[in-house]
């Protein structure tokens, strides 16, 4: 698998992933009926870092940026995305594994995800395996479109540390 750096050619396959997940509504704080051309602003926003995983095709779909603005800048924030075809493959592990080390080397002290949907249970386990830790507990802060009002996490990842898959 090729981990790089998304090129604008790469958008109709990122939207291919990224549609029918937040069309789904059960993992990201977005509208569902999210237009392509806001989706488009959301993922390759001007701050964000885009990366594609592929092998043949484009599997998945990864972006880092700043968590926040000027003294919080140090802090990095991700977002993962795997196509459904391509789930359970080791698409959305070889993106967190790469976007920790691309951190590092850009500098950031550390990585927060803002907004974990506590019923994520994939992806709470999977970056719970890397060391992030769930520093709040967010009560019915997301609605899900199943379940109801359910948790958010708030989830950090010092990068001082070395990774270490648990």
């Amino acid at each position: 698998m090729l981990i790089r750096l998304a090129t604008a050619g790469d958008w109709p396959a990122i939207w291919s992933i990224l549609e029918p997940i937040f069309r789904a509504g059960e993992t990201y704080a977005l509208p569902r009926d999210i237009s392509e051309s806001a989706a488009k602003t959301f993922w390759l926003g001007p701050d964000r870092i885009v990366f594609v995983a592929e092998t043949d095709g484009v599997l998945g779909t990864a972006f880092v940026h700043p968590n926040q603005q000027g003294g919080g800048a140090h802090i990095a924030n991700c977002a993962f995305a795997t196509g459904e075809a391509a789930r359970g493959r080791g698409i959305a592990r070889a993106l967190c594994a790469h976007s920790i080390d691309y951190c590092r080397t850009a500098g950031f002290k550390a990585i927060q995800f803002n907004f974990v949907v506590s019923t994520n249970e994939a992806a709470v386990h999977l970056w719970r395996s890397f060391g992030f830790d769930v520093l709040a507990r967010l009560p019915r802060a997301f609605d899900h479109p199943k379940v109801g009002l359910v948790d958010a996490l708030v989830m950090w990842k010092t990068l001082s540390e070395t990774v270490e898959l648990k």
